[in-house]
């Protein structure tokens, strides 16, 4: 029986890892491969979910959810729009309970960054070859357009720039993480190389090769989206894990370029000749005169001013969600299919109870893999053994995971199936980790003495 069990969870975590692979490239299918997993666990571990305490506020919410959905403005919309949120309350109660260690977390983020490498190729071959897919592929969810989505802008299988600006944003930060993990694992020569040093090393070098070409690709591919909130989130993961590390050169370089863009774009003493220095492409997609024809109904501000009014009309329960939708078109006469900020949206669709209770829960995840982190420092001094690894891996997860939070200050990302769910999918492994490993110091000497 404990065989057979085994089996089940090997071949879902296979089918995982394949569902992660083909999610960027068909919705359809890496949905389809997540789904199966899904269901996997919900029959597997039904006892268990329901009987976690932090899943009982997962359903309180979608109950609420379902409250404002009867009276909603535009009760029709809302219902549609739980069709946004239901199968992610679904996955964030179930996937946890297969990334019950650091081995699981390891393979996700690598899977992501492998998978970005050809998403990141093909965009290029879309953007300077006009590469598009054919028509016959469209119907499974495999579309390309020439020369990107908007004209000029590249968006690869992901169908919009912006779109595939979230999913390089997390696959940038993961390479970069996993790519600092092996170089000071090859550096310090860490108990894992101990066996056949030399056969782990020369391992080591092609795994630093792979995450090489993806931070370049992923880095090349953020600026050819031309997504201004993107270009600031990769500048973000690089200080995050500068001042993790404390790599003050890279810090001082960074702020020194971000300086430099900025004096091109706003401050006008020596702005010519700043504007000669610092490239068009980057000052210019800054102060909007890249494009410069805009409508007033088409910024952000605009958006959030209209999202904010809801909120204070309905403070309590809110509209209903996708709600924002329809009123947006009757006080503007234009469709806008979300407010370009995920809390301002949620105030107006679900009051600020459904918004605390969301932002409570997501929380409370994020403060445990602190915690975690924490316990970790505090009773492991080695230069850079395996809990060191588990720390650098868990920041990783935790900042790729805070610029998609930050990501959604600045547009919507749940109403593209494929990103919402590699989001979900982050969270659902901090909060994996976070329930399964004790945070006692003798539970977790025990932990890694086992590796």
């Amino acid at each position: 029986m404990n065989q057979l069990n085994k089996t089940k969870v090997n071949l879902l975590g296979n089918t995982l890892k394949f569902g992660v692979f083909l999610l960027p490239f068909s919705a359809d299918f890496g949905a389809t491969a997540l789904g199966i997993v899904l269901i996997g666990l919900w029959r597997q571990k039904y006892k268990k979910i329901i009987s976690n305490p932090i899943n009982w506020g997962w359903g309180l919410l979608f109950l609420w959810l379902i409250i404002t959905s009867l009276l909603a403005v535009y009760s029709r919309y809302s219902w549609e729009g739980l069709g946004n949120f239901l199968p992610s309350f679904l996955m964030i109660a179930s996937f946890p309970f297969f990334f019950k260690d650091f081995l699981q977390l390891y393979q996700l983020a690598w899977w992501l960054v492998l998978t970005s490498i050809p998403v990141c190729f093909l965009g290029f071959m879309q953007l300077f070859f006009g590469w598009q897919t054919p028509l016959f592929l469209h119907s499974i969810g495999i579309k390309m357009t020439a020369y990107g989505h908007p004209d000029g802008r590249m968006s690869s299988l992901l169908m919009y720039a912006n779109t595939l600006a979230f999913f390089l944003v997390v696959a940038f930060t993961l390479s970069i993480g996993l790519w600092i993990l092996h170089y000071r694992r090859r550096s310090f020569n860490t108990p894992s190389l101990t066996t056949g040093f030399k056969n782990k090393k020369l391992l080591i070098n092609w795994q630093l090769s792979i995450l090489s070409i993806a931070i370049l690709f992923n880095g090349i591919g953020l600026i050819l989206t031309n997504s201004r909130s993107a270009w600031g989130l990769a500048f973000l993961a690089l200080m995050f894990f500068a001042i993790y590390l404390r790599w003050y050169w890279i810090i001082a370089t960074v702020l020194l370029i971000m300086f430099l863009v900025l004096w091109a774009a706003w401050i006008p003493i020596y702005q010519d000749f700043m504007r000669q220095l610092v490239p068009s492409y980057f000052w210019a997609r800054l102060t909007d005169e890249m494009y410069d024809d805009r409508y007033v109904t088409a910024l952000r501000t605009t958006q959030w001013g209209v999202a904010w009014n809801m909120m204070l009309e309905r403070p309590i329960l809110g509209w209903g969600l996708r709600n924002f939708t329809p009123v947006y078109q009757e006080k503007m006469n234009v469709w806008m299919g979300h407010p370009h900020n995920l809390f301002l949206m949620l105030l107006a669709e679900i009051g600020a109870i459904g918004t605390l209770l969301f932002s409570g829960l997501v929380g409370t995840i994020i403060a445990k893999i602190v915690m975690l982190m924490t316990t970790i420092k505090n009773n492991f001094s080695d230069k850079f053994a395996h809990p060191e690894e588990d720390c650098l891996l868990l920041f990783t997860y935790l900042v790729a995971f805070s610029l998609c939070i930050i990501f959604n200050l600045l547009d919507v990302s749940i109403f593209d199936l494929r990103v919402n769910l590699i989001g979900w999918l982050l969270l659902s492994a901090m909060a994996g980790i976070a329930n399964y490993q004790c945070l006692s110091s003798n539970s977790l000497n025990e932990m890694f003495v086992k590796k």
